[in-house]
């Protein structure tokens, strides 16, 4: 099983980005454009995990402490790892440090069952599209200009979730596992 934490966006966020990304594409389809019915917010990339470990990770995800909701908002354009040379799109985010935190506990409480800890920090983000050549057109570099301050709506995160993701060829294919509201809330 292939799992990721996330969270998930409310359709008004997804509608408005969906629209953007149906823009962007007509000037640019050498990019890989996520679908829009799989936008989200990963919080933690788990992989390839045995159908066996499945309870551990519920029984984990389970023990998460934070403050809920987080609001969140999605304004803004960049790159990864940088616009010279554009691997990936992105839509950024502002939040409160509620979200850094979440998605350091939900770090700790799997490193706690064995799955390997992320070497770079938490960097909140809604990934639109990704580049196998790293290069970025003049018009799609124009297009992405007038969006750079742009406000994309925003959310209050009441739960994360755990997902599957089944690669298939039309794209990846995610189903929502199980949900949480985060343990000892205050």
């Amino acid at each position: 099983m292939r799992l990721f934490v996330a969270l998930e966006i409310p359709d008004g966020v997804r509608e408005t980005i969906a629209q953007l990304i149906g823009e962007l594409k007509l000037l640019d389809n050498s990019w890989k454009w996520t679908r829009a019915e799989n936008l989200h917010v990963t919080l933690k990339f788990l992989g390839e995990t045995p159908q066996e470990k499945l309870k551990s990770v519920c029984d984990a995800l389970r023990s998460v402490s934070c403050e809920l909701p987080i609001p969140v908002n999605f304004r803004g354009l960049g790159f990864f790892p940088n616009e010279r040379r554009p691997r990936v799109l992105w839509i950024g985010m502002e939040a409160p440090l509620t979200l850094t935190a979440l998605a350091a506990s939900t770090e700790v409480a799997l490193a706690g069952i064995g799955v390997p800890r992320e070497e770079g920090a938490f960097t909140p983000h809604l990934t639109l599209a990704r580049s196998k050549d790293g290069r970025l057109s003049e018009k799609m570099r124009t297009a992405l200009a007038k969006y750079a301050f742009r406000q994309f709506g925003v959310m209050n995160a009441s739960a994360f979730h755990l997902i599957e993701s089944k690669l298939k060829s039309t794209g990846a294919e995610y189903t929502t596992l199980e949900s949480f509201s985060g343990a000892n809330q205050s």
